[in-house]
């Protein structure tokens, strides 16, 4: 076998089990390429619910190696650096506790992997799977609050993330293991956690590739389906989460201040230590704000505070790093 053929599906839990299974499930009914060894490996992190007995269950009959691991330390972080260590596999595979895979997705990986030799990771789309009806606003937004769902759609063609300056996203994506020993592990500073809702652990982490000159492909056919709870759907949640978001993303740029659009935030007007352009943006978001509360437009004005609260977190978290 060569380093195409080995490859390990990782997933993260915490509380799910009742989802759990779903992804296990459709997994357990991928189609498979010829040659190729793999195993699933479910890391628990600290779950207090059945997760345990359903991963014991699933493995008595699952096709393959299905293997539990305990992770006390809290936070996703945490949870993907002790799968990193447990699996010895050359290729990882990274699945959300919540998704359904398509029957092509293991397939897609591997030949992704197989088609593109520079790939130092792949991502795939995700769509969702909504536990209640989309409410009309935010249907109205288009693809602005996707990101805040783990909804991602970027076409029916392969390309290069970096020449397109875009990331895929946790719940569908999948890395050489060269990749993690060359760029290193997920931070748990920036990942999420039950206290949090932050989550740019993966930004921060392709960041680093990024750095080492390494690349990534978009595979369209390594599709996933992801569910959607009822109580995300409210304009409250996504407000908190793009608050969060703003925090977090201050943490990475302030270890990564070149961003992914290629902008050094070092070199930029300030004041009080925070990009004059954040003021300039919040100033025409507060603008839109107005003009959606007018028309009664619920959507664009969600839409609209989710930039001034991520534009808050930013502030909250510079001031911080400044003060201390």
């Amino acid at each position: 076998m060569d380093h195409y053929d080995k490859l390990t599906v990782l997933i993260c839990t915490w509380n799910r089990a009742h989802l759990l299974r779903e992804t296990l499930d459709s997994l357990a009914h991928v189609s498979v390429p010829d040659g190729l060894c793999w195993e699933v490996l479910v890391i628990d992190n600290n779950s207090t619910d059945d997760t345990a007995s359903v991963v014991q269950e699933r493995s008595q009959t699952f096709p393959v190696s299905l293997r539990y691991v305990f992770e006390a330390r809290q936070g996703k972080s945490e949870a993907m650096n002790t799968g990193i260590r447990e699996s010895h596999h050359p290729l990882i595979a990274f699945a959300d506790d919540d998704v359904k895979v398509s029957r092509d997705w293991l397939a897609a990986i591997a030949t992704g992997f197989r088609e593109h030799p520079d790939a130092a990771y792949l991502g795939g789309s995700v769509a969702p799977i909504w536990e209640a009806p989309c409410p009309q606003w935010f249907a109205n937004t288009g693809k602005t609050l996707w990101g805040t769902l783990a909804i991602l759609d970027y076409g029916e063609e392969p390309f290069v993330f970096e020449e397109q300056h875009k990331i895929p996203i946790g719940a569908n994506f999948a890395v050489r293991r060269a990749t993690m020993d060359r760029a290193g592990g997920f931070d748990p500073a920036l990942g999420r956690n039950c206290n949090q809702v932050l989550g740019q652990e993966l930004p921060e982490f392709f960041a680093r590739v990024r750095a080492a000159g390494l690349r990534g492909w978009y595979i369209p056919a390594m599709s996933v389906q992801h569910h959607v709870p009822a109580r995300r759907l409210t304009p409250d949640y996504i407000r908190r989460w793009w608050y969060g978001k703003g925090i977090s993303r201050a943490r990475m740029e302030a270890l990564h201040p070149v961003t992914e659009l290629g902008l050094d935030l070092r070199r930029v007007p300030t004041i009080a230590g925070i990009p004059r352009f954040l003021f300039g943006s919040a100033a025409r978001d507060a603008i839109r704000w107005a003009t959606a509360w007018t028309r009664g437009d619920v959507g664009s004005r969600v839409a609209a505070e989710t930039q001034l609260y991520y534009f808050g977190g930013q502030v909250r978290e510079r001031l911080r790093r400044l003060a201390k």
